[in-house]
């Protein structure tokens, strides 16, 4: 089954000099969620940009349902609504109005159902007649996405979705994107919280000046990059760690009286047996222990510091 989108060696250079990006390389599947990752001026916006016919790529080509998006930029624009970081409506402008007027843009006729059916599952419909000066940030940036849908594309992006929204609201999105999802939409999320990337992704793409690191299926990466650790809690403190348990690298915190051992996840060895044979062999006694999964964001960040 072919890719629903086809980056296939994009570079953009400005007349500055500045490369935004090098000879990315991206697919994406139909009806998948991609969260894509990175800091400040990584080249996520221009990627996006160049995607939905904004900005002109300096080479490489983007397939969007397998049409150029520059020479069949009327059919992939049809394909692909953007949701910006920005949040920008006209302020006097009713919400129904707003998506009336969006999908008349496309040059679709009318569809008062489907209309009602995009704010019913945005929490939208009871404000439909409000204005969106009136709306709360949480509520402009629904009508945002219902703008993007209206016109029934196939591909959606979130440029910064949950920007300034609260914990709460920040869920109530995540349960919006997913249930988009469902409904066969393929999504592509840009975001500066990982925890929001580890909860609703399928897969990760990680960019840092202007290169796509790696894109991995969230599991995959976790798994293959990640690392335990397992916190030892002393029931005396130590003066040193003992010259027998050099080898497992541990750290040692003398104000919590924890040792910690770090291995891999998923390494066929651990070393925990040996080391707690080692520990009992050197006398000293424990009063617990726990052990910790490494989180994307630690993968991420020593992604981006690796390569930095």
């Amino acid at each position: 089954m072919a890719p629903i989108l086809s980056v296939e060696n994009l570079s953009k250079q400005y007349d500055s000099g500045f490369q935004a990006l090098k000879n990315v390389n991206l697919d994406i599947n139909e009806g998948e969620i991609l969260a894509l990752l990175g800091p400040n001026g990584a080249g996520k916006t221009t990627l996006i940009s160049i995607i939905c016919g904004l900005v002109n790529a300096s080479s490489g080509s983007v397939k969007v349902g397998g049409f150029d998006v520059v020479a069949d930029y009327r059919q992939t624009r049809s394909l692909i609504g953007l949701v910006p970081q920005e949040i920008a409506l006209e302020p006097f402008q009713t919400v129904y109005d707003a998506l009336r007027f969006t999908r008349g843009l496309f040059g679709k006729k009318n569809d008062p159902a489907l209309l009602q059916s995009i704010l019913e599952k945005l929490s939208l419909w009871d404000k439909k007649d409000a204005k969106t000066m009136e709306l709360s940030g949480g509520m402009k940036r629904r009508v945002l996405i219902a703008k993007a849908l209206c016109h029934e594309p196939r591909v959606l992006f979130l440029d910064e979705p949950t920007a300034g929204v609260d914990v709460e609201l920040r869920k109530e999105m995540w349960q919006v994107v997913q249930q988009l999802k469902d409904d066969g939409v393929t999504i592509i999320l840009t975001t500066h919280y990982i925890d929001e990337a580890e909860a609703i992704a399928d897969r990760i793409g990680v960019i840092r000046n202007g290169e796509l690191l790696l894109v991995e299926k969230k599991e995959t990466l976790m798994q293959r990059m990640g690392q335990r650790q397992m916190r030892i809690e002393l029931m005396t403190p130590l003066d040193a760690v003992p010259e027998a348990l050099a080898r497992y690298n541990l750290d040692y915190s003398a104000d919590e009286r924890t040792l910690t051992y770090s291995y891999e996840a998923n390494g066929e060895r651990t070393g925990i047996a040996s080391l707690f044979a080692d520990l009992s062999k050197t006398g000293i006694v424990l009063r617990d222990v726990e052990t910790r999964q490494s989180s994307l964001e630690d993968i991420f960040v020593g992604l981006v510091e690796e390569k930095s």
